[in-house]
């Protein structure tokens, strides 16, 4: 008898060979026209449903996932959302396998690898666009607060990229002398702070501007400046340097 055919030899947008039928199930159709209109017009013409109906193909390759793609979005709000929920989130939601929820962290996780890399070897003050592409990619649509870090050289080229803590919905613990000592360990000479806010509103609270003026007092005698304050929200992200509030 003849090996199966090995599904992982198959192409990103194709689907897995099957036994042989008669006719066609109905939606290999759909799949080779929304493939079409995706080599033709590229990812913006599409909606959130069918990019993410896209990325599903190969993790579910015989069914029709259109309706689970429009359930996804429905759930978790948009594309970007969907590819953010944690895993358990996921399978929740009726025929999303673990496979096909580790497809879409892959997804996830490769947006993020590419923002990233737009920021390698940049003057960061000067590449703000980038900068917050990346923020907006990796924090904006996290389920718990996050504090990040980006540490600084002093021709505001990256050194690291950290997340300091993770904590609730509405609140991350933040140690300001922790901050400097990281500061201190990597050389850094300036840094930039970043947090997102899980409701979806950037506007920062009373505690956000007294924590980052409590960072920029400690960090003031070391001769290490904070550059700014971003929050993200996924309905845009807000500038403490912007708003002068620091």
């Amino acid at each position: 008898m003849a090996p199966a055919p090995d599904d992982g030899a198959a192409g990103l947008f194709e689907d897995s060979p099957g036994p042989a039928a008669k006719e066609a199930p109905h939606y290999h159709g759909h799949r080779d026209r929304l493939r079409e209109k995706f080599a033709a017009a590229g990812g913006d013409a599409l909606p959130d449903y069918e990019l993410l109906e896209l990325v599903l193909f190969r993790a579910i390759p015989r069914r029709d996932v259109k309706p689970l793609a429009k359930a996804l979005v429905a759930r978790f709000g948009s594309f970007a959302e969907v590819l953010s929920a944690e895993p358990a989130r996921l399978m929740e939601v009726e025929g999303v396998s673990a496979g096909a929820a580790g497809d879409l962290k892959v997804i996830e996780a490769a947006a993020r690898r590419l923002t990233r890399g737009a920021l390698r070897e940049r003057d960061l003050l000067n590449s703000w666009g980038a900068l917050h592409d990346y923020l907006r990619t990796t924090m904006a649509f996290a389920p718990r607060e996050e504090f990040r870090i980006l540490f600084l050289d002093k021709r505001n080229h990256l050194i690291a990229d950290e997340v300091q803590g993770r904590g609730t919905v509405d609140h991350t613990p933040v140690y300001p002398r922790e901050v400097a000592r990281r500061a201190l360990e990597l050389s850094a000479t300036a840094i930039i702070l970043a947090h997102n806010h899980p409701s979806g509103d950037p506007a920062p609270s009373a505690t956000d501007v007294a924590m980052t003026r409590e960072i920029v007092s400690v960090l003031a005698p070391l001769k290490i400046v904070v550059h700014d304050h971003v929050i993200l929200g996924r309905n845009g992200h807000a500038s403490l340097k912007g708003l002068k509030l620091i």
